[in-house]
């Protein structure tokens, strides 16, 4: 599961507002869960989200992917 957030919603100029340290808080909450295996970001994400994310989710491991039998 891959998860690319925003950085929150465009204001009324069309400009995304969400500091770092809260969409990092948000994809940690996803991580500890154990929902992904890659994060990155999308619109309104600068280097400074893509770093807090990094160091927010490194102490996780990624999501173990479930070992399917096959069936006919």
């Amino acid at each position: 599961t891959s998860a690319y957030p925003n950085a929150g919603l465009p204001n009324a100029f069309g400009e995304y507002d969400e500091q770092p340290h809260e969409t990092a808080h948000i994809i940690e909450e996803w991580a500890a869960n154990g929902w992904l295996n890659i994060v990155g970001g999308c619109c309104g994400t600068t280097p400074a989200h893509i770093k807090h994310i990094a160091d927010e989710v490194a102490k996780f491991q990624p999501r173990l992917l479930p070992i399917l039998e096959e069936a006919l």
